[in-house]
C-alpha cells in the first residue's frame, strides 16, 4: 500500500462501495494503526521529501485537410499545433511509499486490501465501526460508512 490513510479516508466518500486498503496487524486497535501509519508517513516524508519536477507533454500536430467539390476544385486547410501542456511530478512519491511500507513492516504491519461487503451482508449486521483489527480470513470484507469509519466483517 503506497497511499496514506488520510487519502484513503478522504476517498471513502467517493468510493464507498470499493475495496479498502490499510496496514494490518491482527489485534491492534484502529487508533494505534492510524497513529503508527501517520508516524511512518512523517518519517518517510523526512527521508524522501516532496521533489516536484516540471514536465511538458509534447505538442500535437493536426495535419490540414483537402476538400474538393464536384467540379474538381480543391482547397487545402493548413495544419495546426496544439500545446501538450505542462504538469508536475513528485519524483519521490514511490520512494516515499516504499519507505513508509518498510517502517510499517518493522512495526509488524502488512498492507492489505479488503473487498467491499455485498449489500446483503452489510444489511444483516449491526452498524459498528471496527475498533480492533480482527484476524482476517478469505471471507473478510469491509463496510464503509459516510462518516469515514469502516467495519471489517467476517462473512459466515
Amino acid at each position: 500500500m503506497r497511499t496514506s490513510l488520510r487519502i484513503i479516508i478522504a476517498g471513502l466518500t467517493l468510493a464507498a462501495c470499493g475495496p479498502l486498503s490499510l496496514y494490518y496487524r491482527p489485534g491492534v486497535s484502529v487508533t494505534r494503526m492510524q497513529t503508527d501509519t501517520t508516524n511512518c508517513e512523517v518519517a518517510a516524508l523526512k527521508e524522501a521529501p516532496i521533489a516536484n519536477e516540471l514536465r511538458q507533454r509534447p505538442p500535437i500536430f493536426f495535419p490540414g485537410s483537402t476538400y474538393c467539390d464536384a467540379s474538381g476544385y480543391c482547397t487545402r486547410e493548413p495544419g495546426y499545433w496544439i500545446d501538450g501542456g505542462v504538469y508536475t511530478v513528485d519524483v519521490n512519491q514511490d520512494l516515499r511509499g516504499r519507505v513508509a511500507d518498510i517502517c510499517m513492516a518493522k512495526r509488524g504491519y502488512q498492507p492489505v486490501t479488503l473487498p467491499a461487503c455485498p449489500s446483503s451482508v452489510a444489511n444483516s449486521v449491526p452498524a459498528a465501526a471496527t475498533v480492533k483489527l480482527p484476524t482476517l480470513t478469505s471471507n473478510s470484507c469491509v463496510i464503509r460508512y459516510k462518516s469515514g469509519n469502516w467495519q471489517i466483517v467476517i462473512r459466515g
